[in-house]
Order: structure tokens, then C-alpha cells, then sequence
């Protein structure tokens, strides 16, 4: 750890500091993030962007008083470190660690609770409209990255604070844009000049003066006022914003502390809504990390000293990613069917659909982070006769519930979703933790919710959503597989039919999708104790294989599911309400395995499934404690 850095206990320590002390506790600050996140993985190419902005900001605002709130939270690293966490910082996303995002239990300077993008201006003018009904004095600072501005709220939040004109400050961290140091000077001179109060004054002496010209002189002052915009158009690149009711900064180079210290003390001091428009580079000061941002976004371990990538496991090699099955799917099948459409929100990349985007681009539509619009826009390409795969991850599918459930299955139209990390996600923690799709689809008229158990279920799956009249969601976990046979190999299957793995008497393992390999293992343990299983592959989550699922639950008399997603109104309630139809009740036990509760916390994938009993001793010790006799030791 730097020398600079071994004093910071909090963000008090950096108000004595120097412009030039300040750079180079920036240095140490990237050099304590690269050696943690090589080792561990994690968000590392945007907070190496922020490290200048995070420190002006501390610098300038007094947090915990102040508020500043960091949307999706990819940026916060830099902000952990300097708010008395850089100790715990090594211990970044495991089990008992700190998180990779902000956490208000975690600490005061947390201000809000963040992991999905574009809800920092919506929680920022809350705070501020809550500290006006109090009469209190603090700021509020929300930092957004130019991806999360695409995001349908975002820009509603602006909208909104702008008529509010309350005392807010908006930081956009754009990343994707490169600004030299004659530029930023410019606009910091320009931003400097619009935001000094002897501008204004001057404005309305010259106004003053004007209007009192005999005849012409409101003629002259209207004729001032077009002149003026129409020179502020051509000259100052935020007048959305103006139009919106900020007083638009910038932009200005992010990684040059003095430039942000005098624009955040101008947008402290200015009344209403500012906007502060900041320019950096992702992977800032790791040159791995600049050289290919979007590899260094979410990463896991690394060689810190060149930069490469560590591969799978040896025990994984041969398997490949859910994510890079559903994406090979997509190429195959759209070079056999011209209406195949993909659209994805910001995340081609996570799921899969690289290669189908460069082999098929007039079919490819990346809609940036705004979820909802992937949704309608899929509907209305639908009813223009084309058929559209929605490639999302099952945690951000929430933000498009109702688009899902109005303009997909009310129409039933033949969108197929494409729900990828669905269950837990390991080291990302809560917040995006893939734990209610079944129970947010499942209820949905006229959708088919399929899970598959490996490779070869994803692709018949997917293969089925396509041949479909109507809509359907196909459900898989974040992890590897084996490979599946070519496309054409692959068959359909028939809606609402399960499969039977394995007969047996004394007990009905009823596994879903990522659960079905576990069980089987759960199954021979037990076998090997003399417990007979049977094993039903159900596929199908909605309908259900009732015929098969009633005749082996009666045979056994006892029956206990087991899904890699929250209880509550997951797979599991949805077997017992179908026994409950069924009158089968008062003949068949049956108990539910899965999540207690959906807010699971952080760890590799692994340690949460075997804390869970989501593995295969762990199936086969509740079926054992079920399955034991009243009475018996």
C-alpha cells in the first residue's frame, strides 16, 4: 500500500492535501485496485476511470453530510478505499467481504444502496427533495456513467429535476469520449464565465440599459436574447441540458484534479440543477485495461503483470459457457431463418450474441441500457412478421415486467426471452442474484417458461421457443456445460412434456433446470443407502407435465423439488398448487427446496449453492431427514 494512502482514514485526510499529493495518492489508489481485483475479479475498468473524480469529489463535499450516490455502483471501488474500507478492500466480494457495490449498512459514506444503472438521479433528487422539506443544507451528487444515461429512468429523472430547479448535482462520467487539454480548458473557461454571478449581473445591466432605448429598445433587448441562443447552440455542446433546467459544465478532463476542483466548488455555489459533463479514459492507468475496457468491465483473476486473462478451470475446459451455447444457437439458426432477430440492452458481450452481431448486423440491435424498449421494440418486431430473441440477464428482466406481461403475452406474440444468469451469480451478490423469474413468468398467460438441465436441453429449447406461435422464456444459470450437437441434431420438444430420468418408490426428486444434475447425484447417494429415487425432469415450467409428475408422486407418496431460485412462488409453489388441484394433498408429503430468502449475499457460486443445500449431498441429506421415520435415530 502506498505511503499516501497508509494515512487516509476517511475522507477528512484529504482536505490538507495538495492538487500534486492528490495525483499521486490516485496512483497508489489504482495500484491497491489492479493487485485486489487481479486476484479476485471484479469491476475494474470504470473505477480505474473514476479514481480523480472520486477524490475531488471527497475533497470539495463533506460525506457523510453531503450526499453522493454512485449509480450501478462499477465505480465505487475508489470511494470504499478512501471512506475507511481500504483494509477490508482486499476482502472484496467474498463471502464475509465488503461488496462491489455501495451498501448503506456498510457504511455511512454508502448514501444509497446501488447495483442496477440509471437509478442515481432518481435517488439523488429524492435526498434532495427530502433535505428541502427538512430545511436542511446539504449537497446531493449523483455520478452516472454515459451507458446508464441511455436508461429510460435517467432521463426521466432529469426531466423531472429540471422543473423541480432544487439544488442538485448530476457528474457524468463519460467514459467513450476522449478530450484534450485545449478543448476542456475552453469549455472550463466557458462553464466558468456562465456560472460567475458578475455575468449575470452584467446581463441585466445591459438589459436595463437597452429596454430604455426610445422605441426600439425591447426590439434590440429580443433581438439580444436570439442572438444569444443561437451562439450558445453553435458554441456549448449541453443545451439539452440548459432546455432540461441545468446549468450545464463542461466537459471537462476527469483526470485532471484541479480542472474538477474548480467546477464541483462552481456547481456547489450554483443554484438549481447543475450538470457536470466529465470526460475520462476506462482502465485508466492500467494499460491492459485501456488497451480493452470492455474485457476489464466485470473481469475475473488476472495476471496483474501482463494483463492476460486466467482461463477455466482444468475440470471446466472442456465445457463451455450457457451464455456462449445460446449465442452459437443464434448464429446457427439465423443462417436457416431470415426473420431471426436478436436485441439485447447493452450486454452483447454477457450474452452471448458477439459473433451473431458481426455475422448478421442488420438483424442486431443493441438498445443500450434500457431494458423496456428491448422488450416493446421485440413486440413490435414481432407484429411487423419477424422473430425476435430478447438476450437478457433474469435480474434486469424485472425492469421489464410490464412490457413482458402487456405488449408480449397479451398479444401473444412470438418473442422468445432469452434469460441468462438465472439463479445465483456468485461474487456479484444480491443485487444481481437472478432469483424471481420463475416466479415473476410463471403466472404469465401464454407463456412458455422452459429450464433447461445442460447444453443439450438449452438448444432443444431454444429450437422449440422458435417454432412457437406465441411467446416463450427458456431460464439457464450462469456456469459451463457440455457442448451440444449441431442445431439440426438437436430435437424439438413437445410443450409440457417432462421426462423420466430414473424410476424408483420411496421418493420423487422433482428437480428444475440447474438442479437436475445435483439431484441425480443426490439420487445415487441415497441409493447407495437404500432409498429408491425417482428422478422427473420436468423442462417445463409452465404447463407443467401434470400426468407425468401426479402418476409418480402417487407411487411414492412423497415428493420434494428442488430449483436453484427464491421459494416464494417459484417452481416449487407452483407443484404444490397443482397437487392442490389435483386432490393429492391428503396422499402426497411434499416439501420445497430452494431459496429461504431472495437477498442472499456475496461468494463464489460454489460456497452459496452448498450453504443453500443446492448440490447434490446437500438434496441428499434433506431427502434424508424426509424420508426418516417418526421415531427413528
Amino acid at each position: 500500500m502506498g505511503q499516501l494512502l497508509e494515512g487516509i482514514q476517511g475522507p477528512h485526510d484529504l482536505k490538507k492535501m495538495s492538487t500534486a499529493e492528490l495525483e499521486k495518492l490516485a496512483r497508489e489508489i489504482r495500484e491497491l485496485m489492479t493487485e485486489v481485483v487481479s486476484r479476485r475479479g471484479g469491476h475494474l475498468a470504470s473505477s480505474l476511470g473514476v479514481v480523480e473524480i472520486t477524490l475531488a469529489l471527497h475533497k470539495v463535499f463533506q460525506s457523510p453530510t453531503d450526499k453522493i450516490i454512485w449509480d450501478v455502483g462499477h465505480q465505487s471501488y475508489a470511494h470504499k478505499i478512501i471512506t475507511g474500507r481500504k483494509e477490508e478492500f482486499r476482502s472484496l466480494r467474498y463471502r464475509e467481504g465488503i461488496s462491489g457495490f455501495p451498501r448503506p449498512e456498510e457504511s455511512p459514506h454508502d448514501a444509497f444502496g446501488t447495483g442496477h444503472s440509471s437509478t442515481s438521479i432518481s435517488a439523488a433528487l429524492g435526498l434532495a427533495l427530502a433535505r428541502d422539506l427538512r430545511g436542511d443544507k446539504y449537497s446531493v451528487v449523483a455520478v452516472i456513467g454515459d451507458g446508464a444515461l441511455t436508461g429510460g429512468m435517467a432521463l426521466e429523472a432529469l426531466n423531472f429535476a429540471g422543473e423541480l430547479d432544487t439544488n442538485l448535482i448530476v457528474v457524468l462520467n463519460d467514459n467513450e469520449m476522449s478530450i484534450n487539454q485545449n478543448v476542456g480548458g475552453l469549455n472550463s473557461y466557458l462553464a466558468r464565465l456562465r456560472t460567475d454571478p458578475k455575468y449575470y449581473r452584467l446581463k441585466e445591466d445591459l438589459e436595463h440599459v437597452l429596454e430604455r432605448i426610445p422605441a426600439i429598445g425591447k426590439t434590440v433587448v429580443r433581438s439580444v436574447e436570439r442572438l444569444k441562443d443561437s451562439l450558445k447552440y453553435l458554441v456549448l455542446p449541453g443545451m439539452l441540458f440548459e432546455e432540461l433546467g441545468f446549468t450545464y459544465l463542461g466537459p471537462i478532463d476527469g483526470h485532471n484534479i484541479g480542472y474538477l476542483l474548480e467546477l464541483l466548488r462552481q456547481a456547489r455555489a450554483t443554484k438549481g440543477p447543475v450538470f457536470l459533463h466529465v470526460a475520462t479514459t476506462k482502465g485508466k492507468g492500467y494499460p491492459p485495461a485501456e488497451r480493452q475496457p470492455h474485457l476489464f468491465h466485470g473481469v475475473g483473476p488476472f495476471d496483474l503483470r501482463t494483463g492476460s486473462l486466467q482461463g477455466a478451470p482444468v475440470d471446466e475446459a472442456q465445457f463451455r459457457s450457457y451464455s456462449d451455447i445460446f449465442g452459437s444457437v443464434m448464429v446457427e439458426q439465423a443462417a436457416k431463418d431470415p426473420q431471426l432477430v436478436a436485441l439485447t440492452a447493452a450486454m452483447a458481450g454477457g450474452t452471448g450474441l458477439v459473433e451473431y452481431s458481426i455475422k448478421w448486423p442488420d438483424r442486431f440491435f443493441d438498445v443500450g441500457i434500457a431494458e423496456q424498449n428491448a422488450v416493446t421494440m421485440a413486440a413490435g418486431l414481432a407484429v411487423g412478421g419477424y422473430r425476435p430473441v430478447v438476450a437478457v440477464y433474469s435480474t434486469f428482466l424485472q425492469r421489464a415486467y410490464d412490457q413482458v406481461a402487456h405488449d408480449v403475452c397479451l398479444q401473444k406474440l412470438p418473442v422468445t426471452l432469452a434469460v441468462d444468469r438465472a439463479g445465483l451469480v456468485g461474487e456479484d451478490g444480491e443485487t444481481h442474484n437472478g432469483l424471481f423469474d420463475l416466479a415473476y413468468l410463471r403466472h404469465l398467460p401464454e407463456l412458455v417458461l422452459m429450464a433447461p438441465a445442460d447444453g443439450l436441453e438449452l438448444a432443444c429449447m431454444l429450437k422449440t421457443a422458435f417454432s412457437l406461435d406465441g411467446p416463450a422464456a427458456v431460464r439457464y444459470p450462469k456456469g459451463r456445460t457440455a457442448e451440444p450437437p449441431p442445431l439440426e441434431e438437436c430435437p424439438e420438444l413437445t410443450v409440457g412434456q417432462g421426462r423420466l430420468l430414473q424410476e424408483g418408490e420411496d421418493l420423487l426428486l422433482l428437480p428444475i433446470g440447474s438442479m437436475v444434475l445435483p439431484a441425480l447425484q443426490a439420487g445415487e447417494l441415497l441409493r447407495q443407502e437404500g432409498i429408491r429415487c425417482c428422478i422427473i425432469d420436468p423442462r417445463f415450467v409452465t404447463p407443467l407435465d401434470r400426468e407425468l409428475i401426479a402418476r409418480w408422486a402417487r407411487r411414492c407418496g412423497r415428493l420434494l423439488t428442488v430449483e436453484e431460485h427464491v421459494l416464494r412462488g417459484g417452481f416449487g409453489s407452483a407443484v404444490l398448487e397443482f397437487l392442490q388441484e389435483e386432490g393429492l394433498l391428503q396422499q402426497v408429503k411434499a416439501v420445497c427446496l430452494g431459496l429461504p430468502h431472495p437477498f442472499t449475499g456475496q461468494g463464489k457460486r460454489s460456497e452459496l449453492l452448498a450453504q443453500f443445500g443446492l448440490t447434490g449431498e446437500g438434496i441428499a441429506g434433506k431427502a434424508r431427514e424426509f424420508c426418516r421415520v417418526p421415531g427413528e435415530v
